[in-house]
């Protein structure tokens, strides 16, 4: 983590006052929660609509804080206290880790995209960990906020950064990867996830091409190659960069040609290698994302024969497709951290496609922020069941009720079953599960489906 003088870290915000007093002062590390301080850390107080950070100030640098930021608008600083003033705290936030990104040696590798993106940074960061010093980021600290505060947390001696790039708009990626500069980019896919804010899949692959603006002359970009909608734009983004592609079709330059689904994960060969590779992690849609990550790891010198010990000891983020066993002996998949159409296609797929379980039950709830087609999109979820895979059908939410409307006409009205209140539905879930039933449980974040999991999971 960042380590480095108060008078340096008053030079990297552009500080207002003077600090002379405290200027040899050490900063450990940064913290925007007062809860959380460490000895030495930097407090970086944030004044919101609803609280002020500011409050927090003295009560930091007493639990062991060594310095904190202020804010000039805000009255009463207390300069008695080594504390930095500067215009706006959270812009000098960015400005300490866009400077303190340019200090450093390290590589940096962005990934963003639609869908997966977490899950590709997870297998990256575990295929160049086997032979560099790795970090990643850590939970969803992927925004304007979390993403400098991981730039932050690097460590001086650390040769690659993977670093996840979220968004909710036009412009967010543009400005993450501006401060990240990466060497190395992946750009997942195109979803349907920010419809609501972007209006179409073409403005949120433009939105996501954005974090070329940020990639070094001479890096790589890799891009999912049978997404038309960013090989259409391609051209007009790469620059000076080398553009790697992946994906199922064999006009990319790494693709899958043979794919064996294992009760727990998948086995595969891939077109440039005569490697068997497993991949402890279910879905094929998976075995994607880990195509991304070969082509950036073989990026890094690391040979494709290398990365079999890299694909089998990946530890994914928790609530992406994680199986776990419930009290009745029945086994869940837990994919409840976020979903978009594309994912839940994804994933009801998986659970089609598995062998070895006599009942297979689907629990879906609402999928959102997709904007004024977000009804058409429930339903079609629904109405593309497989009535000879699928044996029941439980929906959450009110958009979730939707999904149930669209399954009744494939599976009828005894296999389906809509709900608005989570206790209801787990008491008739538990109905209908035993040691041969496989469960899926799947919506997005807000829904909190790991409620359900959490519910029916073996204690």
């Amino acid at each position: 983590m960042i380590k480095r003088s108060l008078l340096q870290i008053a030079e990297m915000v552009s500080a207002q006052n003077d600090i002379s007093a405290s200027s040899a002062t050490v900063i450990t590390g940064v913290s925007i929660d007062s809860r959380k301080i460490e000895a030495g850390n930097l407090f970086v107080p944030f004044k919101g609509e609803q609280a002020d950070g500011h409050k927090y100030v003295v009560e930091s640098i007493r639990k062991g804080a060594a310095a904190a930021l202020w804010q000039k608008d805000v009255p009463n600083p207390p300069i008695h206290l080594p504390i930095l003033i500067v215009e706006d705290c959270l812009t000098a936030l960015q400005e300490l880790a866009r400077e303190y990104r340019k200090q450093l040696p390290v590589k940096v590798v962005g990934i963003t995209g639609s869908n997966g993106k977490t899950t590709t940074k997870d297998m990256t960061a575990s295929l160049l960990s086997i032979q560099y010093k790795v970090q990643k980021t850590e939970g969803n600290y992927n925004n304007h906020i979390g993403l400098p505060l991981t730039v932050l947390g690097l460590n001086e001696d650390t040769e690659i950064a993977v670093l996840e790039m979220g968004m909710s708009g036009r412009g967010e990626i543009e400005f993450l990867t501006k401060l990240a500069l990466p060497d190395a980019v992946v750009i997942t896919n195109i979803g349907e996830s920010h419809l609501l804010d972007l209006g179409s899949r073409e403005g949120i692959a433009e939105a996501k091409l954005e974090i070329f603006k940020g990639l070094k002359d001479g890096g790589l970009a890799v891009i999912h190659g049978d997404e038309p909608l960013l090989m259409e734009r391609i051209q007009q983004y790469k620059g000076n960069v080398e553009i790697k592609t992946f994906g199922r079709n064999e006009t990319n330059d790494l693709y899958p040609t043979e794919i064996t689904q294992l009760d727990q994960g998948n086995r595969f060969q891939i077109n440039v290698s005569n490697t068997t590779f497993e991949l402890p992690v279910l879905g094929i849609h998976n075995i994607l994302n880990a195509l991304a990550s070969m082509l950036i790891a073989n990026h890094f010198a690391i040979p494709f024969e290398k990365l079999t010990n890299g694909l089998a000891g990946i530890k994914l983020t928790n609530m992406r497709m994680e199986l776990v066993e419930g009290q009745h002996g029945e086994k869940i998949i837990n994919d409840a951290y976020n979903a978009s159409p594309t994912s839940m296609m994804a994933a009801i797929e998986l659970v089609s496609n598995l062998q070895g379980y006599e009942r297979k039950i689907l629990v879906l709830g609402d999928m959102l922020e997709l904007g004024p087609e977000e009804e058409q999109y429930h339903k079609q979820i629904g109405e593309a069941l497989n009535a000879a895979k699928v044996d029941f059908l439980y929906t959450f939410g009110n958009l979730g009720a939707l999904i149930a409307q669209g399954a009744r006409s494939i599976l009828g009205e005894q296999r389906v079953f809509a709900f608005t209140n989570k206790a209801d539905l787990i008491q008739q879930l538990e109905q209908h599960v035993n040691e041969t039933t496989l469960v899926l449980v799947k919506a997005s974040r807000g829904m909190k489906l790991e409620e359900i999991v959490s519910k029916l999971q073996k204690k």
